[in-house]
């Protein structure tokens, strides 16, 4: 399995950003996928997931800010961010919504006030 996270980069607050996560190995269609992120010095925390039949939720901190969204036939996974904020800025991840795999390397955001 591999998951490969891409999109991230240094924005000014207030920017949008969309991010990539590429899964391979897996049956993406059948899987739950969802996004993470680990801001320095913080625990991994979930960002907000998309079910097989495309319904998205999110958390608290993200929510009227984000949008999650799948192409099954790219086996990807995407997140659109806008309005960034600096407390934003952490490495994203993308994995199973459940159960989740082996962590990939991520894609760092970094958001500058």
């Amino acid at each position: 399995v591999q998951l490969q996270a891409s999109g991230g980069g240094l924005v000014q607050a207030g920017e949008s950003r969309r991010l990539s996560c590429v899964a391979s190995g897996i049956f993406f269609s059948l899987n739950d996928m969802a996004w993470y992120r680990q801001a320095p010095g913080k625990q991994r925390e979930w960002v907000a997931s998309v079910s097989i039949t495309g319904h998205g939720d999110y958390a608290d901190s993200v929510k009227d800010r984000a949008t999650v969204s799948r192409d099954n036939a790219k086996n990807t996974i995407y997140l659109q961010m806008n309005n960034l904020k600096p407390e934003d800025t952490a490495v994203y991840y993308c994995n199973r919504l459940y159960a989740q795999f082996s962590w990939g390397q991520g894609t760092l955001v970094t958001v500058s006030s």
